[in-house]
């Protein structure tokens, strides 16, 4: 299992990336998998990957 810091700079590196695709989001969907579900930064990053992917899908 990995550390939140662990986490979410795995995270950022993914979502970073110009080259964001449905694969990309999948990855950080299976980072997140990571994070206990009380966790404030699953919920946080959650949200992020939520709105990254409806603004992928806007620009489709």
């Amino acid at each position: 299992m990995l550390t939140e810091s662990q986490v979410e700079k795995s995270f950022r590196r993914l979502i970073s990336s110009p080259e964001r695709n449905e694969e990309t989001f999948d990855k950080a969907e299976e980072l997140l998998d990571e994070l206990r579900c009380e966790s404030p930064l699953r919920h946080r990053l959650s949200v992020e990957l939520e709105e990254l992917r409806a603004l992928a899908a806007s620009k489709s």
